[in-house]
């Protein structure tokens, strides 16, 4: 049967905007996950670098973008007094402004700006941490303060608002409210904190409270993280103590194994894979403290694999490792390199600073890594390609591999605009989103075009 558009249906489909193709709508991307899954992507970088098809200008902060439905999403921290100081245990005192930012994707152009009064006492305050999350026409944000804000994705409209401090007597952590929101179903997950409530699940549409959950010495600073296991989703929770998994649906308990790092800084997300031992979750922070565990096939369960040592496995904080076949890769803040490790023993197979500090050295040198789903011609079996942005401001296009790190290329994108113990820093993830890359960092935010 032949199918006719009628004439409503025509004009709205001229009418509407060019297809974006693929969105990066919270942090790590659509299934929160650093794989960008666009086709038509460079294979590599021109000795001039990739064209930067704008730049404008944001103030200070962490958090990274967000990019859905042609629209880029951004928190920033409008500073009015106050020195900034970072020093890794005192809190610096601030005024300011918390600003959520809308601009159109092709030019950069503001198209409605969010800003609340956010008085701040933290250390390293350059600004908030926190992607928005976007979901069904609306978008979630977390200051680092613990405000959390429910807008109208187009208008920019505030639908709702929770305060952690006052609506759960959680204390701010001392670099800030750190978990990226999470959408899940018509929950929307947060780390919160406080007796009874690191964990918290908000009604979506409404922001009423579903459920609570956990108390712990401090709430950490890991994103809530859904993974697949023994048939069903569990909700990962890991606060300064125990990594948890949870009903999703209800915040009851599945199982809890004690992994606890130094100063309260349990931050990567948690990793899982399917390996010939069986299907496994990797978690690492600071003070050598890794584990890999085993994870129940037919019920909900964790069981350790090994446990780091002090010259094995990788201790990740600022970014978040990724497994690729046996091998785990990611920055280790002990020594600031980048490290592949081997999943089934923790073995380090190699290392290298290049991506991270550079000829510099300290530590936690960071490079945000995100991987390419696409396969290029000529890359070798048993390699991943892979886009890191490194501290220093550079973006880079590598291959990993049990073997080696190949860097193929490299362009330097934004200067350093923080501080870390001596060094100058940009500690943001980047977007990867219609074939462009979105990077920030406190002075501004820019537009790499990587369409091939």
């Amino acid at each position: 049967m032949r199918h006719i558009l009628s004439l409503p249906c025509l004009v709205s489909l001229l009418l509407a905007p060019a297809a974006w193709a693929d969105d990066w709508p919270q942090w790590m991307g659509p299934r929160r996950d650093g794989i960008w899954r666009e086709a038509g992507l460079t294979a590599t970088l021109p000795a001039a670098g990739l064209p930067v098809k704008w730049r404008v200008e944001v103030k200070g902060g962490y958090a990274g973008p967000a990019v859905a439905g042609g629209r880029l999403y951004l928190m920033d921290y409008d500073r009015r007094a106050g020195d900034l100081a970072n020093a890794p245990n005192d809190r610096t005192l601030l005024m300011g402004n918390e600003r959520i930012l809308c601009l159109d994707v092709a030019t950069g152009k503001l198209l409605w700006k969010h800003e609340y009064d956010c008085p701040y006492s933290i250390s390293y305050a350059a600004g908030p941490r926190c992607t928005p999350t976007v979901a069904d026409g609306r978008v979630y944000a977390i200051g680092a303060e613990g405000h959390l804000t429910c807008l109208d994705a187009v208008s920019g409209r505030v639908l709702w608002t929770r305060n952690f401090q006052q609506d759960f007597a959680a204390p701010v952590p001392i670099w800030g409210f750190c978990g990226h929101p999470l959408v899940e179903g018509d929950l929307l997950v947060c780390l919160v904190g406080g007796p009874g409530s690191v964990a918290v699940a908000f009604d979506k549409i409404t922001g009423a409270e579903r459920w609570r959950a956990l108390t712990a010495s401090e709430s950490g600073y890991c994103p809530p993280t859904m993974i697949e296991a023994a048939g069903r989703r569990q909700l990962v929770i890991w606060d300064a103590d125990n990594l948890n998994a949870l009903d999703v649906a209800t915040g009851k308990v599945l199982w809890s194994r004690p992994l606890k790092p130094m100063y309260g800084m349990s931050i990567m997300a948690p990793q899982v894979a399917d390996t010939q031992a069986g299907r496994v979750l990797f978690a690492s922070g600071i003070g050598r403290m890794a584990a890999l565990f085993r994870l129940g096939a037919d019920a909900p369960g964790a069981e350790v694999v090994w446990r780091g040592a002090p010259k094995s496995a990788v201790y990740c904080a600022n970014s978040t490792p990724f497994i690729a076949g046996e091998v785990l890769y990611g920055c280790d803040c002990e020594t600031g390199m980048l490290t592949a490790v081997a999943l089934a023993d923790g073995r380090r197979l190699w290392e290298t600073a290049a991506p991270t500090t550079g000829d510099r050295r300290g530590k936690h040198g960071t490079a945000f890594l995100v991987r390419q789903a696409t396969v290029v011609a000529g890359d070798p079996p048993g390699t991943t390609r892979t886009w890191l942005f490194s501290e220093t401001g550079d973006l880079i296009l590598a291959r990993l591999s049990p073997e080696n790190y190949e860097e193929l290329a490299r362009m330097h994108v934004l200067d350093p605009t923080n501080e870390c113990f001596g060094r100058e820093v940009v500690w943001s993830h980047p977007a990867f989103a219609g074939r462009c890359i979105f990077v920030r960092n406190d002075r501004e935010l820019a537009c790499v075009n990587a369409a091939e």
